[in-house]
């Protein structure tokens, strides 16, 4: 089991001993390779093929998604030139399945989800089973719409942010500022249009803290509690924690020690105070290592508000009708029958009994 073919596709995948077998590389047209392992054979056995290498672990930290684009336009073309591609690492197991799931969801993003896409190739070669990270990296990329430009994709950017985080906490430490995600600086994608918008107030000042978009949910609903035993409302980290977040005030461009670690590090865990200056109320807390709503929900990271300490009102998003115009009901007036919406010509006039 050298090296075998996907069902429907001029694509192989195998170990690096594939590479021997002169005589069934020929057989199977094999004009381009790609290797997927850190540790790599002589360049000469490359030299009849176009090659391209990855170098990477089969490890479940390590990020394989940002090689998936180049990776999946040089099997591309590969296939354009009319010759065969050979996918490998060094097992045809972990590293290989996870590139050629890859392909097949850049090819189907809408047919195919990475477990489908998996059971394809298994159906020639059984043993490929991708590592928990790599089936995760997959389903982030599947999540995305399987895009030609994955680093600069939000979805990329937030993934690639939980990771430092949780990097960042299993050894001991808050994240640096510099990869801290905060939600209000990324581009925000269409919202669907809702007739409401739940504002949170700083109780002493009344500075808006943060609107519906930038609220973490949680599962209180998956527990024994409704959402009112809810004493936190958790946000996504936002710009105005910064101080409370960092109040050492690091800067990117500050030099790390030898060991890896700054002289003074930002806190693990702190209070969140209300923005305005002349306020400086505490409204909240953080923990970078999470925490436990009192609906039995852990929250990681956690930034959350007290609602004992903000206020939260609901917004009423009035909608325009054609042209722009507002409703009657806006106003509170209330219209005869004959006069209400159903009964509107395009110029607005009523109709009916009139």
């Amino acid at each position: 089991m050298a090296m075998d073919r996907i069902p429907g596709q001029d694509i192989y995948i195998g170990g690096i001993f594939a590479l021997k077998n002169k005589a069934a590389l020929n057989r199977a047209n094999i004009t381009h390779v790609l290797s997927a392992l850190r540790l790599q054979p002589d360049e000469e056995t490359f030299a009849p093929f176009q090659h391209h290498r990855i170098d990477v672990d089969d490890v479940d930290d390590e990020n394989l998604l940002e090689h998936f684009p180049a990776a999946i336009k040089f099997i591309q073309s590969g296939l354009d030139s009319g010759g065969s591609v050979l996918v490998h690492c060094a097992m045809g197991k972990s590293r290989s399945a996870t590139i050629c799931i890859a392909y097949l969801l850049h090819q189907q993003p809408r047919a195919l989800t990475p477990q489908s896409a998996l059971e394809i190739i298994r159906q020639s070669r059984p043993l490929c089973e991708p590592n928990d990270g790599f089936m995760e990296q997959l389903s982030v990329y599947h999540e995305m719409g399987c895009p030609d430009d994955v680093t600069s994709h939000p979805v990329y950017n937030r993934w690639l942010y939980r990771r430092e985080v949780e990097e960042s906490v299993a050894c001991g430490r808050a994240p640096v500022m510099k990869s801290v995600l905060f939600e209000d600086e990324q581009p925000q994608g269409t919202q669907e249009s809702t007739d409401r918008t739940t504002e949170i107030k700083c109780r002493k000042c009344r500075r808006i803290l943060a609107t519906t978009p930038f609220i973490t949910p949680h599962g209180p609903e998956k527990n024994s509690k409704s959402s009112t035993d809810c004493a936190h409302i958790f946000l996504h980290p936002l710009t105005w924690m910064r101080s409370s977040l960092f109040p050492n005030g690091a800067s990117d461009e500050e030099e790390e020690s030898p060991y890896g670690s700054r002289p003074e590090d930002a806190p693990l865990s702190g209070r969140l105070t209300c923005p305005n200056t002349v306020c400086g109320f505490n409204v909240g807390k953080f923990a970078w290592q999470g925490t436990q709503c009192s609906c039995g929900d852990w929250v990681v990271p956690a930034f959350s508000l007290a609602k004992a300490r903000v206020d939260i009102s609901d917004r009423v998003n009035l909608l325009r009708g054609a042209g722009g115009r507002l409703p009657q009901a806006a106003f509170g007036i209330r219209l005869p029958p004959g006069m209400r919406s159903n009964n509107v010509d395009e110029t607005g006039n009523g109709r009916g009994n009139l």
